[in-house]
């Protein structure tokens, strides 16, 4: 079974008694979850919906605007091996903290980005973690990702979790909206 593969209950409660979990959205989750599911210490990759008010919503529901859903990604990850301001430094580097309207090509609230935190911890570590952006000068607009309590978390049908694995050449189509050049140009040198 691959680590983002969906598991059994007993396994699901092991998870959560020995890792923490990250959420965050940036675009269409299908762009999110190749980024994170090689990081060390990463052990999960969900691709999914969360912030809305329609309890276990659809894709279709979601990308009809009216659920007030976001689609994000649930990482799970292991805090012995990386710590939750990494992961945010990763999440930094693979959106556009400047685009409150959606994410390269994904447009719409449900593609807004945000970080979703799971506790006073991590709210303070993200609120950190923006500012220490927004101050570096990287950018020459202001940081408008979000940051908001954790809500709950529906992961998407089975065809979206480990989309680029499954479908290399959509995927493909989706990440040459801008992504990789919006990378390059801010991020590598």
């Amino acid at each position: 079974m691959s680590k983002n593969s969906k598991s059994s209950g007993t396994t699901d409660v092991k998870l959560k008694s020995q890792y923490n979990t990250a959420i965050f959205a940036g675009g269409c989750f299908w762009c999110m979850v190749e980024p994170f599911d090689t990081v060390k210490g990463v052990k999960r990759v969900i691709s999914g919906y969360t912030g809305g008010h329609v309890p276990n919503p659809t894709y279709q529901e979601v990308c009809s605007g009216t659920t007030g859903h976001t689609e994000a990604v649930e990482i799970t990850y292991d805090p012995k091996e990386i710590s939750y301001e990494e992961l945010l430094n990763y999440y930094w580097q693979v959106t556009d903290p400047t685009d409150a309207m959606g994410q390269f090509q994904d447009r719409g609230d449900n593609y807004r980005p945000v970080i979703f935190y799971n506790s006073d911890e991590q709210k303070l570590v993200a609120e950190k973690s923006k500012q220490e952006l927004e101050e570096s000068g990287k950018f020459d607009q202001p940081i408008v990702t979000k940051i908001e309590p954790a809500a709950p978390f529906y992961p998407a049908e089975e065809y979206h979790q480990d989309f680029y694995k499954k479908n290399p050449l959509r995927y493909a189509m989706e990440e040459a909206g801008g992504r990789a050049q919006f990378i390059k140009k801010h991020w590598q040198k």
